[in-house]
């Protein structure tokens, strides 16, 4: 009888150990990214004025095997302007409106992008990549966290000024990702597109050898789970009707821009 006490008792804290974990919360991330730019024929020195890197601040609510990622409260900067010669560069942050709603049961993905003064709500399923653990472990914000890589082979957009005209080009991206997941946190959500990826939530991860590193800062137990909605519009995209309406939008911009000697970059 003793036996059978004490196995009823070690299976009672087993689930409720289990039931104990964290399903809902809100975590705030700061997102650093190195920032590459070449001016080839512009003002000499130009590219010594232009900043090495930049961190925005993004936060995730999650719940109910949903999340919702948006930009979070921005600390108030100076207009980054940098030039000399009659040309100037003007660095703007594009996309402090956008969201993006998961939902991890049906493997869907709804964003709202916002660009210029149109708004779009592109419609897409959760692409997962393969993930390999690597046996490390470390802790983020007291969680026991363990370290998984991933190998990302997607297309992404290079931009150069070259003699006063922005060129853009796509080229082919590999790119190694570094995600650390909380174990004890067992809610498939993590920063910006990484959602849907790991059976724990992402504290940190790094895209591409440190070209993109998103920490999470604070994290909270609970969150008011009606703040996680989907975004909804007249109009749906998919990623390649989208592709090709932002593409005309930013042909049309540097156009625009080709007679003047004040350029707008704008970073997502």
């Amino acid at each position: 009888m003793k036996k059978l006490l004490l196995s009823g008792m070690a299976l009672a804290l087993t689930i409720s150990s289990l039931t104990a974990q964290q399903t809902q919360g809100k975590v705030n991330y700061t997102r650093t990214v190195k920032l590459q730019m070449s001016f080839a024929g512009m003002p000499g020195g130009l590219e010594q004025q232009l900043p090495s890197s930049r961190t925005d601040k993004y936060e995730l609510v999650f719940g109910n095997n949903q999340s919702l990622w948006k930009q979070g409260e921005q600390e108030p900067e100076e207009d980054q302007s940098f030039g000399e010669g009659g040309m100037q560069i003007r660095m703007v942050v594009a996309g402090s409106n956008d969201v993006l709603y998961c939902n991890f049961d049906k493997s869907r993905r709804v964003e709202k992008r916002e660009m210029f003064d149109k708004t779009f709500i592109v419609d897409d399923t959760i692409t997962k990549l393969k993930w390999k653990m690597t046996g490390e472990s470390k802790t983020i914000l007291n969680h026991n966290c363990i370290k998984a890589e991933a190998v990302r082979i997607s297309k992404r957009m290079t931009m150069n000024m070259d003699n006063g005209k922005m060129e853009r080009k796509e080229i082919n991206d590999t790119a190694k990702i570094v995600a650390w997941f909380a174990m004890d946190i067992p809610v498939s959500a993590g920063p910006s597109e990484f959602q849907g990826q790991l059976p724990g939530l992402i504290l940190e991860l790094d895209v591409r050898n440190g070209d993109q590193v998103y920490l999470a800062s604070s994290i909270t137990e609970t969150t008011d789970l009606a703040l996680i909605k989907e975004p909804s519009g007249k109009k749906k995209y998919t990623q390649e009707e989208f592709k090709i309406e932002r593409d005309k939008m930013l042909e049309e911009m540097n156009r625009n821009n080709g007679g003047g000697n004040r350029r707008v970059i704008r970073m997502n």
